[in-house]
């Protein structure tokens, strides 16, 4: 683990929001920022982090999410989402989350995160896979 792996780090990500992150159900003129989309986001901006701070050969899987889904967010706005690690315990990783568009708060939580080795991961993976056959 890096010596800069410590609570406090934090990370801001502007996210456009396209159609592709949009449901549809409510119409075209209607369309928002789905909450899967949205915690695709999020996963993705606290990963990215971690990133910068382990070794070659590591990355990390999602774990829980509290995910309180705010206010909506039409298409064609932007999103920042901001990111702290709140805590470090050995491979166990916590961020808390928030995320808001340019009128209000539309999201906030906390994620947890494992670091994995990634070969050894996918040693397990495919051991999983040959028993599921």
């Amino acid at each position: 683990m890096s010596d800069t792996l410590a609570p406090g780090l934090t990370a801001t990500r502007r996210v456009e929001v396209d159609a592709k992150r949009t449901i549809s159900f409510m119409g075209d003129d209607c369309r928002v920022y789905s909450t899967p989309n949205l915690l695709y986001d999020i996963e993705m901006t606290c990963r990215d982090l971690l990133l910068e701070h382990i070794d070659a050969g590591k990355d990390s899987v999602g774990t829980r999410v509290e995910l309180d889904h705010l206010g909506a967010t039409l298409l064609g706005m932007w999103v920042e989402i901001t990111v702290t690690l709140a805590e470090v315990n050995g491979g166990a990783v916590a961020f808390d989350f928030t995320v808001r568009d340019a009128v209000e708060q539309v999201a906030r939580g906390r994620h947890n995160r494992f670091i994995v080795g990634i070969e050894k991961t996918a040693q397990r993976l495919k051991a999983k896979q040959a028993k599921a056959g």
